[in-house]
């Protein structure tokens, strides 16, 4: 039986923000994919990013979340995480996929270091593109979808809550 929830999205979409706001209510414990990157790289996103590029962050984001083996946890993913069939089966595996959906306006307007956040994209790929490929990729995994635009954290947190089903994390 699945016993995680999954939190998918774009940078900024308040996946780490909202999974420690469920994990709270939910009496479950919380695990950020990002961070743990950064604590067994023993470096940013960023400079992963600068020194090996989009790809090599991507391959290590999907060994990371392939490693995982939680109950009851609430898992907020890197935005590229969906990048990743095998990460993402894994997920699917383990968790209900909740994807956090926020507008591109909502999104740009939240983040304000794109430059040096450490979102794994192309050298040229615009911000705008990068929105629009990945939509298609959270659409395609999210067995729960949550438009965020107009809530504020707390309010996505009690929307999933109220969808998931009936004994789903016994």
């Amino acid at each position: 039986m699945k016993t995680n929830l999954t939190l998918i999205g774009m940078p900024g979409a308040g996946k780490s923000t909202v999974g420690i706001i469920l994990a709270k209510n939910l009496s479950l414990g919380f695990i950020d994919t990002d961070v743990l990157i950064q604590i067994n790289q023993q470096k940013s996103l960023q400079q992963i990013l600068d020194a090996s590029g989009h790809l090599a962050l991507r391959a290590i984001e999907e060994a990371e979340i392939c490693k995982l083996n939680l109950s009851r946890h609430v898992i907020a993913t890197g935005g590229s995480a969906a990048y990743s069939h095998k990460a993402m089966t894994h997920l699917q595996g383990i968790s209900l996929i909740v994807f956090l959906e926020v507008s591109f306006a909502e999104i740009e307007r939240r983040i304000r270091n794109f430059a040096t956040r450490g979102i794994a994209k192309t050298k040229h790929q615009t911000f705008r593109e990068l929105f629009d490929e990945r939509q298609a990729l959270y659409r395609r995994h999210a067995e729960l979808t949550i438009a965020c635009d107009g809530l504020d954290q707390e309010d996505v947190a009690h929307a999933i809550i109220r969808l998931i089903p009936p004994g789903y994390l016994l």
